[in-house]
């Protein structure tokens, strides 16, 4: 039996992407569909700014696959308006949400970290209250983002890094804290061995796996669904290649994809709930 045979039946859950994004072009119905034909079941689709917040909405009352997810992405804090928290929590008033992209990003040039840092905690707290599930962005800021969440108050809901790209060596602390490990296409590229090699340290409990379509395009053998990248257009990450990514992290962790399909839907289940 081949691995694309195996996996037919399976059941997917795709920890973060950005399906509201504009370069769908206006796309999702056909993208939802394709996903869901290859067995993708759930999907976190994470808002950034303000400005994406009622499209991530939208989204989640069209497909039941959807779980929409508010946040201030540490790259759109100077953008905010001054009537952002009062608009965060109004977004958070949708039953089944989650809270982010938020985070932190040292690796960017000409971001504040003062205000990124500020907007965070504020973020975090208002997570932690209402016992939401948060997805966090960190670059280059592995070490303050432990001393925040260190002394911040946690709730038992657990949080996931997006695309972790921590050491191995911090991975028993910050799953300690509570956090869910996602792992992203892009890491099987041969280039990123290393981070790929990591996730081989993150507990069973705590694994979750991620397209970030339409970012994060993960090596061609892994692409299912090329979308976009006619003339001089990037190709796009569709939700749908998260078939692939299971299969080669799979192979990257050494089990049966079967055994991660299942381990995964109970992570997501814990942290995201059913």
């Amino acid at each position: 039996m081949n691995v694309e045979s195996q996996s037919r039946d399976l059941r997917f859950h795709d920890a973060h992407n950005h399906l509201q994004d504009e370069r769908f072009g206006g796309r999702q119905d056909e993208i939802v569909r394709e996903a869901m034909r290859v067995g993708v079941h759930r999907m976190v689709v994470n808002g950034s700014c303000e400005q994406d917040w009622a499209d991530v909405a939208r989204l989640a009352q069209r497909f039941p696959c959807v779980i929409p997810s508010f946040g201030c992405h540490p790259w759109y804090v100077s953008s905010r308006t001054p009537e952002w928290e009062r608009r965060l929590l109004e977004c958070l008033s949708v039953p089944g949400c989650a809270l982010g992209e938020i985070g932190l990003d040292y690796w960017k040039a000409g971001l504040d970290r003062v205000a990124q840092e500020a907007v965070f905690i504020a973020q975090w707290r208002m997570g932690v209250e209402r016992n939401l599930p948060l997805s966090i962005h960190c670059l280059k800021a592995w070490g303050r983002l432990e001393e925040i969440l260190r002394r911040e108050p946690r709730s038992s809901r657990g949080f996931l890094l997006h695309s972790y790209g921590g050491s191995a060596q911090m991975i028993p602390p910050l799953a300690k804290l509570g956090a869910f490990f996602s792992f992203p296409g892009y890491f099987l590229h041969s280039r990123k061995a290393r981070q790929a090699a990591t996730f081989r340290q993150v507990p069973q409990d705590r694994l979750l796996v991620e397209t970030d379509a339409p970012d994060q395009l993960p090596p061609e053998s892994a692409i299912e669904f090329p979308l976009g990248g006619e003339g001089s257009e990037p190709q796009l990450n569709h939700p749908a290649n998260l078939r692939r990514i299971y299969q080669g992290l799979a192979l990257t962790l050494g089990c049966p994809v079967e055994d991660l399909s299942h381990r995964v839907e109970k992570n997501f289940i814990a942290l995201f709930g059913d």
